[in-house]
């Protein structure tokens, strides 16, 4: 299994050294613009192979994509990260011209390789690769949604005052600020749900923190997060690589599931070797549907900023 990450920053250097400590790879590609930065990430990395017990073999390169030559799955970090008070959608100009370029070569080495998008924003750089590329949909995945799950569990959590292993819930919609929609309705601690331990207004007030989860990092860190991101993505890797049939909230074109058509928005799926296998949809109640339906335009209207 050989997985190929482009653009070698701290996103792109934590998925890398997820997927690697989980072992489930037997090479992982980092690829950059920046002379020696992949290999110099890649070595820095090997050098802990010892250290974490793991095999897997970590390689860079400078912009050379034949090194990425029958990849399985490549992951797509590259682009402008945010800076505090930046939108997702603000970085449309620049980042759509290089994740365009990027599928590109990646589908021209491999053709058969699976693509994860975490280019923002995302949900419109996933509809950008399905509109320039000849992949099949199941074979393009937008990441949002696992990551934006990730920081709802860590607040519901936070709220409960409970172990993070006793918590679920999923975040749908769009990944932005505006466009999230957590189901706090259907969270559950240990199957109770979360709405028999703590208020409407505290679960509330966790569905708002977690909508601003990357623009608070982004304030406190000065650019964009990357721990939780990366594992995110590893997260996908890992369940497409090992066929483990686990659902999670991605971004994926949608042909008439939930009402919606011609877009990329994060709705829950079964993650396999064939990558997006089953798109799920769950019984929504009214508002959550007028919410998720809210989003989409929102997604709609960034899309139509892109020049196909």
């Amino acid at each position: 299994m050989k997985i190929t990450v482009v653009g070698a920053g701290a996103v792109g250097a934590s998925c890398a050294e997820y997927i690697a400590i989980k072992n489930f790879a037997s090479e992982v590609v980092l690829l950059d613009i920046k002379e020696d930065y992949a290999e110099g990430k890649a070595m820095d990395l090997m050098q802990t192979a010892s250290l974490n017990g793991f095999d897997t073999k970590i390689t860079g390169s400078t912009n050379d994509y034949s090194k990425t030559a029958g990849s399985d799955i490549a992951v797509i970090t590259s682009g402008i990260p945010r800076k505090p008070g930046m939108t997702r959608e603000e970085l449309i100009g620049i980042n759509a011209g290089i994740v365009k370029e990027v599928s590109s070569n990646i589908i021209k080495h491999s053709p058969d390789v699976t693509i994860i998008v975490v280019s923002n924003p995302m949900d419109t750089m996933t509809y950008l690769v399905h509109k320039t590329t000849d992949l099949p949909k199941n074979r393009i995945i937008g990441m949002g949604g696992a990551l934006d799950s990730a920081r709802f569990k860590y607040r519901l959590a936070e709220a409960l005052e409970a172990p993070i292993s006793d918590v679920d819930g999923m975040v749908i919609g769009g990944h932005s600020d505006k466009g999230m929609v957590p189901l706090t309705r259907l969270a559950t601690r240990n199957s109770v749900l979360v709405s028999e331990f703590i208020s409407e207004d505290r679960l509330s007030q966790v569905s708002e923190d977690t909508k601003v989860g990357g623009a608070t990092l982004t304030k406190m860190l000065g650019t964009s997060a990357w721990y939780a991101p990366g594992a995110a993505v590893s997260g996908l890797v890992q369940a497409i690589a090992c066929d483990q049939k686990k659902i999670f909230p991605c971004s994926t074109l949608l042909d008439g599931e939930y009402g919606l058509n011609d877009l990329c928005i994060g709705v829950p799926v079964v993650l396999g070797k064939g990558g997006i296998e089953k798109i799920v949809e769950i019984k929504l109640d009214e508002a959550e549907m007028n919410k998720l339906k809210e989003s989409a335009e929102g997604v709609k209207k960034t899309n139509g900023l892109l020049e196909l």
